[in-house]
């Protein structure tokens, strides 16, 4: 009768994970050594295309093509395509946990999707030799597979323009070089600006909602963010000394549409005339010595609602641009609390004028911070805090008043 002890156990389960593990590593190897190679005649490209109406598109997008007419192969690999599934789509993007992935599609159809949306594309042919082709092209098949296609998406630092770069310099390595040739650095809120119109609500949220981290200049290869640098930057990287970009052409164009745009339906027309409405409330309380309980209520609760929301996307979410957001000087969240006091006719708590001048001071903090380009605010607000700071000085005068009479 044969004995079997734990340490035998043991040492039979190493040996058959070994031989478990041999046996898949082999067989991959083999799979790898057995995908389909590229032949002479094949180009890769890098396609850029234009902005689109919508805002995801608004910022344009990058992809590589891969064209083979040996092999009747003409494919573009995308790593800008998402589930957009409501309503856990804007719960992941809010939350900052969005994944992106890299999908592959006949380039006919992806063209055809840009020709409907009315988006230009520009093709830059890589001059890379054979082996370079298959090593870039290998990469891309192995990173289309199930288990590597998925990437957590980042505006700045992780997204299709971006993915543009790494592939190339992942592949192509030391070798490649890009060039630092821009004439002119901009922050990342200004590289933003440049795809928006500033009197657009997209414009006015994107500056209300991220933080002082994206006013630092970026870095030439930092700029490689947006599809528009990223075809600026191939024009000026080397490969072994070679220009990396061989040719380059226009696949799509764009037709001219002339489209209005509503000055009525624009945040600065609303800004405007709330903060003129509130200036005007504030002269009659003042001419009445009296005060609009219920425009105080209003404008603590939609500061206060908009402060929370702004401290979640800082202190409560993954986002990496939504930190250090001074916004919450002038939208302070504070103020939702204060909203279920000030509505009362006869307010008697004494802090309430402190409180008060600490707004007013938040405001005029706020406009400092601007000066001295810690942050930079969208300049639609500009009315706002004006409107602020009068209303507060009002309220501050009003409820000093109240308290010394009591």
């Amino acid at each position: 009768m044969s004995i079997i002890t734990s340490s035998s156990v043991s040492l039979f389960n190493m040996w058959f994970k070994n031989k478990l593990f041999l046996f898949f590593f082999s067989i991959s190897m083999l799979c790898w050594a057995q995908q389909e190679e590229l032949s002479s005649t094949a180009q890769i490209s890098v396609l850029t295309c234009g902005s689109g109406s919508d805002l995801y598109t608004t910022f344009g997008h990058s992809a590589f093509r891969v064209k083979d007419p040996l092999k009747g192969l003409d494919v573009v690999y995308n790593y800008g395509t998402f589930d957009f599934n409501p309503p856990m789509f804007y719960v992941d993007f809010a939350m900052g946990n969005l994944y992106y992935s890299l999908s592959k599609q006949k380039t006919p159809y992806f063209l055809y999707a840009y020709e409907l949306e009315n988006r230009w594309v520009v093709e830059q042919q890589l001059n890379l030799d054979p082996a370079e082709k298959n090593t870039l092209y290998q990469y891309l098949e192995t990173n289309h597979l199930p288990e590597n296609r998925d990437y957590l998406y980042d505006f700045f630092y992780n997204n299709c323009a971006t993915k543009i770069g790494d592939v190339l310099e992942e592949t192509l390595g030391s070798n490649l070089v890009f060039e630092d040739k821009l004439a002119e650095k901009y922050t990342f809120r200004e590289l933003i600006h440049q795809n928006l119109t500033l009197n657009s609500w997209s414009s006015f949220g994107i500056d209300l909602a991220l933080g002082s981290v994206i006013d630092k200049t970026a870095t030439s290869k930092e700029h490689m963010f947006l599809p528009d640098y990223v075809m600026y930057q191939l024009r000026n990287t080397t490969l072994e000394g070679n220009n990396l970009v061989g040719k380059e052409n226009t696949i799509l164009g764009k037709r001219e549409i002339a489209t209005a745009q509503s000055f009525f339906g624009t945040p600065l027309f609303w800004i405007l005339v709330v903060s003129l409405w509130v200036l005007f409330l504030t002269y009659r309380d003042y001419k009445k010595k009296a005060r609009s309980r219920w425009l105080d209520v209003t404008l603590f609760t939609l500061t206060g609602l908009t402060g929370l929301l702004v401290l979640l996307l800082w202190f409560f979410t993954d986002h990496t641009a939504t930190v250090n957001n001074f916004n919450i000087f002038w939208v302070f969240p504070v103020n939702i609390l204060v909203a279920f006091v000030i509505h009362k006719k006869n307010v008697s708590t004494s802090w309430l004028p402190k409180y008060i001048l600490f707004l007013l001071g938040m405001v005029v903090a706020t406009a400092i911070i601007w000066i001295f380009k810690i942050q930079a605010f969208s300049p639609l607000i500009t009315p706002l805090l004006i409107m602020l700071g009068i209303r507060y000085l009002y309220l501050w005068k009003h409820f000093q008043h109240s308290t010394r009479l009591k």
